[in-house]
């Protein structure tokens, strides 16, 4: 039987990795295409939307690593698996070629999709949605993804908050898996549609909601997560690439 083809929307790098734990680490962004998920402020449409499905290629494993050697010089770097939703891609042989060169996975997914290969990666980062996105989160299947990864990877719960009602959503999270590191982020309010990545970003309004958060834990005396801003934003709005 054949290898099953990988959905990718985009390869790029070697840039910095924009948020959550592994901020400001020189990565390769290996995007994939589809999701089982419709977010309100969603800022990578066009690996979401099926409109755009034409977009994005079916690949072998040996296609996308070609790709990442081009990109990476052969330098074994950190491998983020994105999306979309990448748990929904055949991605366990990708990562098991990977480490054979050296390479390190991170991935991050919202947690409906629990996948075995989970376990194969180096950080795997939780990020459910808040009532902000439209979403509503299952946690028994996000409960299955963590048994899945049976802690072998470094595991990251990661939070975007936009309002008071992510906030407490957020607060929650933390109640429910006080063992897992959390990392809460403000969200874009401005993403880009997924035709435009020269879309203006309101960079002001996101730093203002940067300080409200950072406000509000330190206020709350909630000192248990980090708040990072997504860096990517910061320095370059909402270009795609980069």
């Amino acid at each position: 039987m054949s290898e099953a083809r990988i959905r990718v929307s985009e390869i790029f790098g070697p840039t910095i990795q924009g948020e959550g734990i592994l901020i400001g680490l020189p990565t390769i962004f290996v995007r994939t295409g589809g999701c089982d998920y419709r977010c309100s402020w969603c800022d990578t449409l066009h690996a979401v939307d099926s409109d755009y499905r034409d977009q994005w290629q079916p690949m072998s494993v040996d296609e996308i690593w070609y790709e990442v050697m081009q990109l990476s010089g052969g330098k074994p770097l950190t491998i983020s698996l994105s999306g979309g939703n990448p748990a929904i891609q055949p991605l366990g042989p990708l990562i098991a070629h990977g480490h054979r060169e050296g390479y390190r996975f991170a991935l991050e997914t919202q947690g409906s999709v629990p996948k075995e290969w989970f376990a194969q990666l180096d950080v795997l980062v939780l990020s459910p949605k808040p009532p902000s996105s439209g979403m509503t989160t299952d946690w028994a299947v996000f409960e299955d993804c963590l048994r899945m990864a049976g802690g072998k990877p470094q595991i990251i719960l990661k939070i975007v908050v936009f309002d008071e009602v992510d906030y407490a959503y957020a607060r929650e999270a933390s109640l429910r898996y006080p063992q897992l590191p959390l990392y809460l982020q403000p969200g874009n309010h401005t993403p880009p549609p997924p035709d435009n990545d020269d879309a203006p970003v309101d960079v002001d309004g996101v730093v203002e909601r940067m300080r409200w958060l950072v406000d509000k834990v330190c206020d709350d005396r909630w000192f248990e997560p980090r708040v990072l801003p997504q860096l990517h934003v910061i320095i370059w709005g909402n270009k795609r690439g980069v």
